[in-house]
């Protein structure tokens, strides 16, 4: 057996690592480093600010904390969004054997966290969650809309977690470091809701208890909800059912891919229905850059959220994407009729062949030619 570190600074490690995501929390920081260090008195606490680069300087008010307060930590990401993969990253920052995480937006109730620190220390657990929907919790003002979505989201994660969790879409939790370690590979980092990917990545069932707790109405900032967020959720549970072996980027770009399909038939069908079939050649081009320009902004705004090309760089965007895309159709037409013409598949296998190359096509060069980071 090695024998123990010794214990080289006057201070004591820090029990308890808080990861707090970011982005554009500049007014907020500081009230979370106050709230935080007046229930934690008398624990060894650290607290990680994981910030995307936010522009309104959230990044730069953190180091201005952390010049008069060493348990105050900051990780400034660049160049990459997202908050799951946020908190994966400030978890892997710490030596911390207890791990929070908890928006920096004060709508998570602070004064949850020495209960769940007690109950995590005390209890045979893996994972305590502060719940909104359990007895005594509730989401707060929200209005009707998100209150279905929350819900119906909800819903799924259930079911496809195979646990009695009331509350899996929480961004509100305290775990055991070691929980972490024994599924990070499993992460697929993907969206917003990282309590339901550590659910599906542990390589055993977690052993969780929910303390409810009401949602706060927000204070400063604006919120983080978008329609992305949703379309985020379900291209994780897409990660999570196909596995990692395919990029989750080229899942939503196949995704959205399908859906230009059906907009091309929508632009093709009128065109032929005014001018007949003598214009299908005309109208197919013009169904064809429709399509195309459809699919350039959906995976702008959805697939490449965090590379979001805006201004002078959309026009070259788009037509770089046009030109690949066209190639990549003359590619999907080529081998298609190539493996048609040979006789060794029919034309369904050889159309399928043919979509999956000019797919596969489409996205690798748009990534590197039109998204380049």
């Amino acid at each position: 057996m090695s024998a123990a570190m010794p214990c080289l600074s006057p201070n004591p490690p820090p029990e308890l690592a808080l990861i707090v995501p970011t982005y554009n929390e500049a007014a907020a920081v500081a009230e979370v480093v106050r709230r935080v260090a007046a229930v934690l008195d008398g624990i060894a606490w650290e607290i990680i600010f994981v910030d995307d680069d936010s522009p309104d300087g959230t990044a730069e008010r953190v180091r201005e904390l952390a010049r008069h307060d060493a348990r105050v930590r900051l990780i400034q990401r660049i160049g990459r969004r997202g908050l799951s993969s946020a908190c994966i990253e400030g978890m892997l920052a710490t030596t911390a054997p207890l791990l929070a995480v908890m928006d920096g937006d004060l709508q998570h109730d602070e004064t949850l966290l020495p209960v769940m620190l007690e109950t995590l220390k005390t209890a045979a657990l893996d994972i305590v969650i502060g719940s909104r929907y359990v007895a005594g919790g509730g989401v707060g003002g929200w209005n009707t809309q998100r209150q279905r979505m929350s819900r119906l989201a909800t819903r799924i994660g259930q079911r496809l977690i195979r646990a009695e969790l009331h509350d899996p879409m929480s961004g509100f939790f305290m775990v055991r470091a070691s929980v972490i370690h024994n599924c990070i590979h499993r992460l697929s980092g993907v969206g917003f809701k990282i309590l339901l990917d550590i659910f599906f990545a542990a390589p055993t069932p977690l052993r969780f208890q929910e303390l409810p707790f009401t949602f706060r109405q927000r204070e400063t900032g604006a919120s983080k909800l978008e329609t992305a967020v949703l379309w985020e959720y379900l291209l994780m549970l897409a990660q999570k059912l196909i596995g990692t072996r395919i990029p989750v980027r080229f899942i939503a770009f196949s995704l959205i891919g399908g859906l230009g399909v059906a907009v091309h038939m929508a632009v093709l069908w009128p065109l032929l229905h005014w001018f007949g079939t003598s214009a299908f050649l005309a109208g197919q081009m013009a169904a064809t850059l429709v399509a195309m320009t459809s699919n350039f902004f959906l995976n702008n705004i959805l697939t490449y959220r965090d590379q979001r090309l805006v201004g002078r760089q959309l026009l070259w965007g788009w037509l770089s994407f046009v030109l690949v895309c066209g190639l990549g159709a003359l590619a999907n037409v080529g081998i298609a009729n190539a493996l048609f013409q040979q006789g060794h598949s029919g034309w369904f296998l050889s159309a399928l062949a043919g979509i999956l190359v000019g797919a596969v096509w489409n996205y690798a060069v748009t990534a590197v030619y039109t998204w380049k980071k």
